[in-house]
């Protein structure tokens, strides 16, 4: 496996194909996740217009298509709604990820669905990207507690064949400078890389201070995204 995989140019169609089959809901060639686990969409690689027909048909009229990273354009008749410059990164997948300073004084903790009210919580007031009550679902979540509230989280998202996607990475405003964040990315990519996958990552190009974390903790840029959303027609 290596950084030229083609899993990783369409992570939500071999994620929705793959492992995330049973979160899926389809319509033709044309595939997004179940309400409340994730808004991504998928379409072929090369789609058509009966590809973008089928999506719309699987979404409805008016509905929001968030295409994540795809490079394709839908046809004329779906509006723009957003468009975000982003990167991908990977994990080069030898040694360990970077050492940084972590509170001696606080636990990382899995987090199940009994902790979906504090996750959604905590993503209200940190907005890392789309949280939704079933995202937990998508993989592993871990927190930090501190006095018994969750103050820091991040988990797994997308998962192409060999790969899994680090997402949801986010820290209370009042408990950040505690390299809470490094320690829970450090943990996921840990436990990714000992069950045998490279983990990976999606960052807003903005967000330049968690671009400068992951490169801290290992993390090398593989390419330039751009994050797009449509309205169907």
């Amino acid at each position: 496996m290596n950084d030229d995989d083609p899993a990783l140019d369409d992570p939500v169609g071999q994620s929705l194909s793959g492992r995330h089959a049973h979160l899926a809901r389809r319509f033709g060639r044309a595939a997004t996740y179940l309400t409340d686990v994730a808004t991504f969409s998928s379409v072929s690689v090369d789609p058509d217009a009966e590809d973008w027909a089928d999506l719309a048909g699987l979404l409805g009229p008016g509905a929001f298509a968030d295409m994540f990273s795809s490079p394709a354009v839908p046809p004329p008749g779906w509006e723009p709604v957003f468009s975000l410059e982003g990167r991908q990164m990977t994990w080069p997948g030898d040694g360990r990820p970077g050492r940084t300073r972590s509170a001696s004084d606080t636990d990382v903790v899995e987090l199940g669905a009994d902790s979906v009210p504090e996750m959604l919580d905590l993503a209200a007031r940190t907005e890392p990207g789309p949280f939704w009550p079933r995202t937990h679902e998508l993989g592993t979540y871990l927190g930090v507690r501190v006095d018994g509230t969750l103050v820091a989280m991040a988990g797994e998202r997308l998962r192409p064949p060999g790969w899994t996607e680090i997402s949801a990475v986010c820290t209370a405003p009042e408990a950040r400078g505690q390299g809470y964040a490094a320690r829970l990315v450090r943990a996921l990519t840990e436990r990714i890389s000992a069950r045998g996958d490279r983990p990976f990552l999606h960052v807003a190009e903005a967000n330049t201070g968690a671009i400068a974390l992951y490169e801290r903790l290992g993390f090398k840029t593989r390419r330039p995204v751009t994050f797009r959303g449509f309205r169907t027609p």
